[in-house]
């Protein structure tokens, strides 16, 4: 809004012209995020805590659970409503609103976010524990990743070709097949998040680290000579995409002022959702969606904890962890939450500096 209202102005004041700058936009654009957080924040944990939205872990489904964390029972939750507020707002004052790919990350942002509301709703306010039907939100994720690839394929600026971690000449063009791939990285890094977030800190901590990767690449990607110095593809509307980054970090800063250890509130699926679809869609729109497996290593980990779990339970009846996802195998084991917590955030900081030295090394 800014842009488009302020930066006209340039030649009545010189000074608008520093709206031309994606820096200062997407600088502004983490300061307003956090702000926004960090302000709204306490008023959206009374009122949500005044509604009773409120986490209810039940000894039923899992008593030993039940008896690690009995602390969370009553904290308020959906709190990614706050999340995805903070960030609309910033992307709205700070990004150019005629970049289609900041509408496209608007897009998935706000979908995902009102399909972790409608399950985080069903939990709460008609007490069935486990929401909607994993077929439902599975449906819903699909139907968005398809109008997305839908969007990207049919627009004539977009590349099919994928870009291969390592290798400066490897070319796999999925062509029409680059559609039903989209779906797969948008359903894949929403579901991460989402398993992911399972204590006090940890999934908005290891989103953080991860936007920050992304937000240095989609400076580089959008920026002719670090492009071609990278030798990687240069994509003018992802520079734009910085400013979308930046109020992601803003936000996720402001959220874990009251989601660190012990938390004031949690996220639900109405933040975990979305944080994982805009991820999952900025690195498509940045053509880095294979490099996400690298930034993105922790989420990784945590899926294919439960991946395992699940297939080697049903072929010995036996689990291989205590518990899964792996952070409350470690809970199980009596390491202390912040401990795994930290832990888990250097994890994925080493992941995030290995991920742009794969800029290099190829």
């Amino acid at each position: 809004m800014f842009y488009h209202f302020l930066y006209p102005l340039k030649d009545v004041f010189s000074a608008f012209n520093i709206f031309r700058y994606i820096t200062f936009r997407a600088g502004m654009s983490a300061v307003t995020s956090f702000l926004v957080c960090v302000i709204f924040g306490p008023y959206i944990i009374k009122k949500l805590a005044s509604l009773k939205v409120c986490e209810n872990i039940r000894k039923e489904e899992c008593l030993a659970l039940y008896k690690m964390q009995p602390h969370k029972q009553g904290t308020p939750t959906m709190g990614g409503l706050l999340i995805v507020f903070a960030i609309s707002i910033s992307v709205l004052l700070w990004a150019d609103l005629a970049n289609s790919y900041i509408l496209i990350s608007l897009l998935s942002a706000l979908w995902l976010a009102a399909l972790g509301f409608r399950d985080d709703y069903i939990k709460l306010a008609k007490c069935r524990s486990k929401g909607l039907s994993g077929k439902t939100k599975l449906f819903w994720q699909i139907v968005l990743g398809g109008i997305i690839g839908i969007i990207l394929f049919f627009d004539g600026t977009f590349s099919t070709v994928l870009d291969v971690p390592f290798f400066k000449k490897v070319v796999i063009d999925l062509g029409f097949f680059y559609i039903f791939f989209i779906i797969l990285v948008i359903v894949a890094t929403s579901n991460a998040v989402n398993i992911t977030d399972g204590l006090d800190g940890l999934a908005i901590g290891t989103v953080t680290m991860v936007t920050i990767c992304y937000f240095i690449l989609s400076y580089i990607v959008g920026h002719a000579v670090f492009s071609k110095y990278l030798l990687i593809s240069h994509i003018p509307q992802a520079a734009e995409l910085t400013v979308f980054c930046a109020a992601i970090l803003g936000a996720a800063l402001g959220f874990l002022w009251f989601n660190c250890h012990p938390a004031n509130i949690f996220m639900g699926d109405t933040g975990s959702l979305a944080l994982g679809g805009m991820i999952g869609t900025i690195a498509i729109l940045t053509k880095k969606e294979l490099l996400l497996i690298f930034v993105g290593g922790v989420f990784v980990i945590e899926v294919l904890s439960v991946i395992i779990q699940v297939i080697w339970f049903k072929a010995t009846g036996k689990r291989i962890f205590k518990m899964s996802p792996l952070h409350h195998h470690f809970q199980m084991l009596g390491w202390k939450e912040s401990k795994i917590i930290i832990r888990f955030w250097i994890v994925s900081i080493i992941f995030l500096i290995f991920a742009l030295i794969t800029l290099k090394l190829r």
